[in-house]
């Protein structure tokens, strides 16, 4: 997974898959040719999700097993290159979903009402397939098709069993050193729980009965010239729903050999814009971090803002919520939800057990829900208009194990907890849960 910033990619790095960085390797496919820079990955993902809730709602339990394959060629030789990449995905069902369904790695069918059911009957399998066809000329690629995407605007899923692919065109250029520009525009997207391709929809909005968005379009650059920092800056048009804006400035200070300093700040800026779907929207949400790494172990502190009458919101199940309290359950984004957290992470090299890693952490937000918009051609009207002393919290504990050499390199078992809890005030959502996970994950280069 692209990440920019050193202290999510100590977490992220715990969850990335062989399918969402398939596309790292472009400039080096582009010099070795068409074949010989060919490459082909297949990632064997067993899931375990245990949604247990405590309000009297129906749990989500499920099991499946997940095969993603990605083929990525290299380019033709010559002044203007060309290539085609391929991803194929198939999900087969272990168990659940029959009235147990509904934690997001299997599809559902409709609710039977007679059955009280929440959801319906997952199938025992599910499968999709896709490709893009790819230039590369003077340090730019540009690509269409379906395309795994990641940057702070618009980012494919990483932590379900299958990733999730966009349809649409993206150009990216490297001419300048440390510079990376991005831009494209997409159409539809495939869940990581569906076979098909979908208008784009967002996390926590709701749209009105036959409307849809046509289309999202960004731009952005990231550089990482200066020596332990990166920064980037990103702009984005969901049509006819809002224009939303992102910057970012992270910076490593290595003190001394063992003890290392990373302050970072993220911010996003969302107005409504076209036809305003979802009514008006003026949100400013940023998150500011600070953390202290010595030698094996990471502590985190973070405190993260929503400024505005509505959430800050996303495409619908992706990973394009670059702030530092966005965890495994809620991104405590509520309307003028203030949050802090802290994190420790710890390496178990330092014992000797390389491979071993592991988080906890604890987050706390409170916000005042009486001031959310109520507005009833909103998409966000449904916060609890009672809410003004609202609050919640969030424990996540997570251990992953990954395999360092022989026959079963780089398979991973990853342990994944949380708990969330909430006040009166916070009912908007299904806010008093835990969740577990099982994941094993095996991917394989088969050339």
């Amino acid at each position: 997974m692209k990440v920019h910033y050193p202290l999510r990619k100590l977490f992220v790095a715990m969850s990335a898959t062989a399918s969402v960085t398939a596309y790292a390797g472009d400039d080096q496919a582009a010099e070795a040719g068409f074949v010989e820079g060919a490459s082909l990955t297949v990632d064997l993902k067993n899931y375990y999700f245990n949604h247990d809730r405590h309000n009297g709602k129906q749990d989500s339990k499920e099991w499946a097993q997940g095969f993603i394959g990605v083929f990525q060629s290299g380019f033709t030789q010559g002044p203007v290159g060309f290539g085609v990449d391929a991803i194929a995905t198939l999900g087969v069902k272990l168990d659940g979903g029959g009235g147990s369904g509904g934690s997001s790695i299997l599809p559902t069918t409709a609710p039977n009402p007679a059955k009280d059911n929440l959801y319906g009957k997952a199938p025992d399998s599910f499968s999709s397939a896709g490709g893009a066809v790819k230039m590369k000329a003077f340090d730019t690629v540009l690509m269409a098709g379906d395309m795994l995407l990641n940057n702070p605007v618009i980012a494919g899923g990483a932590t379900r069993m299958l990733p999730m692919t966009f349809r649409g065109v993206s150009v990216t250029n490297n001419s300048i050193d440390h510079l990376t520009l991005d831009a494209g525009q997409v159409s539809f997207n495939k869940l990581f729980n569906q076979s098909g391709n979908s208008r784009l929809g967002t996390y926590y909005g709701t749209l009105p009965d036959g409307q849809n968005s046509q289309h999202m379009s960004w731009m952005g650059a990231s550089y990482n010239g200066v020596p332990g920092m990166t920064t980037s800056l990103y702009a984005s048009q969901l049509k006819d729903i809002w224009s939303q804006y992102y910057y970012d400035l992270d910076y490593v200070w290595q003190v001394s050999e063992q003890l290392s300093l990373n302050p970072g700040f993220h911010y996003y800026h969302t107005l409504d814009s076209g036809k305003a779907l979802y009514g008006s929207i003026n949100n400013n949400t940023f998150s500011v971090h600070l953390g202290m790494t010595l030698e094996n172990q990471t502590l985190i502190a973070s405190m993260q803002k929503v400024n505005g009458n509505t959430p800050f919101d996303y495409i619908l199940d992706g990973d394009s919520i670059y702030l530092d309290n966005s965890q495994q359950w809620s991104d405590f984004n509520a309307p003028g939800e203030k949050s802090w957290k802290l994190q420790y992470i710890y390496d178990f090299a330092g014992w000797g057990l390389s491979g071993l890693t592991s988080s906890i952490s604890y987050i706390r937000g409170t916000m005042d829900l009486t001031k959310a918009t109520t507005a009833v051609d909103s998409g966000y009207s449904y916060y609890n208009p009672d809410g003004r002393d609202a609050k919640h919290w969030e424990r996540d504990a997570d251990i992953k194990y990954t395999v360092k050499g022989g026959a079963a390199k780089n398979l991973s078992v990853r342990l994944r907890w949380a708990t969330n809890r909430g006040g009166d005030g916070y009912k908007a959502v299904d806010h008093n849960a835990d969740e577990y996970r099982v994941i094993v994950d095996y991917p394989i280069n088969i050339f």
